[in-house]
């Protein structure tokens, strides 16, 4: 029997991305952000909600443009601790030795040592109650080299991707690979 836990943010799983600005000053600023995922694949675009008073949410309104770094299990303090602070008190870069770097593509910087990014350039914000969700169209992907499949797309398996349980406020990451998508339902076709 299923129990009703009530109208809360508990799916399972949730991502764990650093959401990179530049700040009104132009200073560098990453924040973590659970709640997001893609949004259409024409164009390609993707959204991350963020509450407005955070330091974050005004660069990416000025720059219109924000990045994903999608956060691996080894830096998963350092991760933690974007979360925890604001940029307008700290320089998250400097304190957790994590490396901005300017995109080549948009006006917002991504973290070197994460081995994916997304570069977005914003394309509408939307009112959702305490939260602004933001929706980015994708300008470009980047990946490790040595974290692709066959040199083209992303491996899950060895970017080991973070995700975020609410509720308990737990991390974890992926597990093993359990079949080929478009293919393992193919036995219920007829």
């Amino acid at each position: 029997m299923k129990k009703s836990l009530g109208a809360k943010t508990l799916a399972q799983p949730t991502p764990v991305w650093a959401v990179g600005a530049y700040d009104e000053d132009g200073k560098p600023n990453a924040m973590i952000a659970a709640w997001g995922g893609i949004a259409s694949s024409d164009p390609a675009s993707m959204t991350v909600s963020v509450r407005p008073g955070r330091h974050t949410y005004a660069g990416i309104l000025k720059n219109k443009a924000f990045t994903i770094s999608v956060c691996p299990k080894w830096l998963a303090a350092e991760s933690d601790y974007l979360g925890m602070v604001s940029g307008s008190k700290e320089d998250k870069f400097a304190k957790t030795g994590l490396t901005p770097v300017k995109s080549d593509v948009v006006d917002a910087p991504y973290i070197d040592e994460f081995p994916l990014v997304i570069e977005c350039a914003l394309t509408e914000t939307i009112e959702v109650g305490v939260h602004i969700m933001l929706v980015g169209e994708i300008k470009d992907v980047k990946c490790d080299e040595d974290k692709l499949i066959g040199g083209k797309n992303p491996d899950p398996e060895k970017i080991l991707p973070l995700v975020f349980s609410p509720g308990v406020r737990n991390y974890h990451t992926i597990g093993e690979f359990v079949g080929k998508g478009f293919s393992m339902g193919k036995k219920y076709m007829k």
